[in-house]
């Protein structure tokens, strides 16, 4: 509810710093924005499950748990030396930065459509961040890599490279594709291969493609501005 006290996110930052204070948990006050990191994956999985699930009390559960990794490390930059920061400045920037992305919203804008959504962020970020020179700044490389192929597949098309996938036959739905995709992984451990580790080499060859043809086109705009 806009505008409304939040007591019992109070409360909560109130218990993970007692936590972390002296006399409190030695294994809370131990951790580390690194040591973290595994439970924040563990969690973020879980709560994709309870998304999935369509529970109610375990979507709660586990939106919980991720609110408290944040919570967490905010904590800790807080007692930090240098380059210390809490939870209200986590939440200021990212209030500011979504204000920033939605001017159709709250500024002058129109964007219509998702669509039009979509590429007005793509003109904010270019703004924002600037030193970005490649289509694949910015792609967090570790993640799963069926979401890695679909983030490149979009970046991609941005640089005029569509792989081709005319030889296979586009899914009805979404069970269906699901089924295919199982099949594949099946076929490919019958073979003695890694279906991860053969999509991760693709999703190399594809991004090798496209600093390719983004040095081809900076090569043949720097001739056109010579010329």
């Amino acid at each position: 509810m806009t505008g409304a006290a939040h007591p019992k996110l109070d409360e909560l930052i109130a218990v993970l710093a007692r936590l972390r204070a002296p006399g409190g948990c030695a294994w809370d006050f131990e951790q580390t924005h690194e040591s973290l990191v595994r439970h924040l994956l563990e969690e973020s999985y879980e709560l994709v499950d309870a998304i999935e699930s369509g529970s109610r009390d375990e979507l709660i559960e586990e939106l919980g748990d991720v609110l408290y990794q944040v919570i967490f490390h905010a904590d800790i930059a807080a007692h930090r030396s240098e380059g210390s920061f809490d939870i209200d400045d986590v939440a200021a920037r990212m209030t500011e930065k979504m204000i920033g992305r939605h001017p159709h919203v709250f500024a002058d804008t129109t964007a219509e459509t998702a669509a039009d959504v979509i590429a007005v962020w793509d003109d904010l970020k270019a703004v924002e961040k600037p030193d970005r020179t490649s289509v694949l700044d910015g792609i967090p490389h570790a993640m799963p890599s069926l979401l890695l192929a679909e983030k490149l597949l979009g970046r991609a098309q941005r640089v005029g490279i569509a792989p081709a996938h005319d030889h296979l036959a586009v899914a009805a739905n979404e069970e269906e594709l699901g089924e295919t995709l199982l099949a594949l992984v099946a076929s490919a451990k019958a073979g003695g291969l890694d279906a991860e580790r053969a999509l991760r080499g693709a999703l190399r060859g594809l991004q090798a493609e496209i600093r390719s043809a983004e040095g081809a086109s900076a090569e043949s705009a720097a001739e056109r501005d010579a010329g």
